[in-house]
């Protein structure tokens, strides 16, 4: 391993993360709320802890509810009840927070206010199924394993949910609701963010079964009933604003890229598509670049997708990082990282991937040989790959979620 750069990555990826924590940014956004009567704190996401916390110590509420990923409350917070519950597949405790929510909102006049922050993540944490839940768990199982994404995978939460695509705005009425929004999806669009439980539904019944078709998606007749009944398509007690995206953490990691040294070039906040091609095309790159001479780090940041075909474990940065493991095998001064702002990458406790030129060396001896490289990654077994090599980043929960990003360096 090349460890003046594994140490440049880790500098990187601290930095960057640092900078997009949702304390500040919530605070000001509150600077400019017109918040009346009594309030109501509601926040759900990855990042609702953190959210919350920031929002209960600069104003005066009632009480609160946080409805976070397990593992990710880290202490009590006065008049707040916070639960944890079930992602990227969400479970009963997604179900029975979701119901004291609506249990705390109900009765509020035209005078109250919900607070709702809102992060990545929600969509299966903030939940009232419209059919069983068995089936909804199926469901999301199939569209995050078929490689679509996750507005095509939104798309089809809101019309199975009684909570999202405005309907929970609707529910809330007639009080008033502001909706602070950490965006991890490319663009920003505010009716997908976690499937936009206070924003008008941008999508339609037609959409959602065009991606039904074009993924093969198993359905029960309850389900494909649901999938004629249309959203929200006007909200008019609800406000939303954005604090905080993606852009800024590659502004963020690009800054301390510079204060390293490099000249930063940034590619695109919008990465979309299969990861392990993202991956191989960000080794291309530092290929092409790497006998300039020149110290360069390459920038992207967006949201990938896996398109599941073996049982292995792994997540969508894991596998950037292994699609440029071998174009960059034996470059001398050479990585390539990715990482999830929120500490999780898939259902693993890494926060993403590094490789380096040295990387594939692990590969040469008894523990894994090329041959078997290829037939885990073909397993989308990444995790123990990079565990193999000490590739894996690991950061924990950070209290933040704005999307990936993604690194090539060139020292």
């Amino acid at each position: 391993m090349n460890y003046k750069l594994r140490s440049d990555a880790d500098k990187i990826i601290k930095h960057a993360i640092g900078a997009v924590m949702p304390e500040e940014a919530v605070v000001r956004a509150l600077e400019d709320a017109e918040l009346t009567g009594n309030i109501y704190i509601v926040a759900v996401g990855k990042a609702a802890y953190s959210m919350a916390k920031a929002a209960s110590e600069h104003v005066s509420y009632e009480k609160g509810i946080v409805i976070t990923k397990y593992g990710h409350v880290k202490g009590e917070l006065a008049d707040i009840e916070c639960y944890e519950a079930g992602h990227p597949v969400l479970d009963e405790n997604s179900i029975k927070a979701t119901e004291k929510v609506l249990e705390m909102v109900a009765g509020l006049t035209s005078e109250d206010t919900v607070l709702f922050l809102l992060s990545g993540g929600g969509s299966a944490l903030f939940e009232k199924p419209l059919v069983d839940l068995s089936e909804l768990q199926d469901i999301t199982g199939q569209l995050l394993a078929c490689g679509a994404d996750i507005n095509e995978i939104n798309t089809i939460r809101k019309r199975l949910s009684g909570v999202k695509g405005g309907r929970f705005a609707e529910i809330a009425d007639p009080s008033k609701v502001y909706s602070i929004i950490l965006s991890d999806i490319v663009g920003d669009p505010l009716d997908m963010i976690a499937s936009g439980p206070t924003v008008p539904d941008g999508s339609t019944c037609e959409m959602a079964k065009e991606i039904v078709k074009k993924y093969g998606i198993r359905l029960s007749e309850e389900a494909e009933k649901l999938l004629e009944v249309e959203t929200p398509k006007e909200i008019s007690n609800a406000t939303n604003v954005v604090i905080g995206s993606v852009k800024e953490l590659c502004k963020a990691a690009g800054k301390c890229c510079e204060e390293l040294g490099y000249r930063t070039v940034y590619l695109t906040d919008r990465a979309m598509g299969e990861a392990r091609e993202v991956g191989k095309i960000l080794g291309e790159i530092t290929y092409s670049h790497a006998c300039d001479g020149e110290k360069i780090a390459y920038i992207l940041g967006g949201e990938t997708v896996v398109h599941l075909k073996g049982t292995g474990l792994g997540g969508r940065n894991q596998e950037i990082a292994c699609g440029a493991a071998k174009v960059i095998s034996g470059l001398e001064n050479v990585a390539v990282f990715s990482v999830g702002s929120d500490g999780t990458d898939g259902p693993t406790d890494a926060a993403g991937g590094y490789v380096d030129g040295d990387t594939m060396k692990s590969f040469e001896g008894d523990r894994i040989s090329f041959a078997r490289f290829d037939q885990m990654f073909e397993n989308n077994d990444c995790y123990h790959i990079l565990d193999a090599c000490d590739g894996l980043i690991k950061t924990g929960p950070t209290g933040t979620n704005v999307n990936d990003f993604s690194v090539a360096l060139i020292g």
